[in-house]
């Protein structure tokens, strides 16, 4: 069974915790990705921050983006996958904690980010079904 590295994508670019909103949303757009991880001043992961964020955390909240730190947005502790950990693990977590991506950490460095459409390519058949179920029930 493939693991984390085997389906991730490598490099995750981290948005500073103290970089705007702003400037958060500019990256995302220039990436072309939903989400990214929000790291600190001590290179340590602090949370994910994803396009949703941006739309109802701040703008239909009616807050300033420019003003508003990515780091702000980072609630609690980080759920996290190892780049070790195979693909039923990454299911599992996905599906706990009802969430689509997941950095990928090695040891304490992030070396990438997994979303469900990797898992996806990765599960066999039945297995994508019950994922997709697990995500999208309250």
């Amino acid at each position: 069974m493939p693991v984390a590295r085997d389906i991730m994508t490598a490099s995750a670019e981290c948005i500073g915790a103290e970089d705007s909103v702003l400037d958060a949303a500019r990256k995302l757009t220039e990436l072309g990705v939903g989400a990214l991880p929000i790291c600190g001043t001590d290179d340590k992961l602090k949370g994910v921050l994803t396009d949703r964020d941006i739309t109802v955390k701040v703008l239909g909240k009616g807050r300033d983006p420019q003003q508003t730190k990515a780091g702000e947005l980072a609630q609690g502790e980080a759920v996290t996958i190892g780049a070790d950990d195979d693909a039923n693990e990454i299911f599992a977590t996905m599906a706990r904690h009802k969430v689509r991506r997941l950095p990928v950490i090695d040891g304490h460095r992030l070396v990438g980010m997994v979303a469900l459409a990797d898992v996806a390519r990765a599960l066999p058949d039945p297995q994508v079904g019950d994922l997709l179920e697990a995500l999208s029930t309250d």
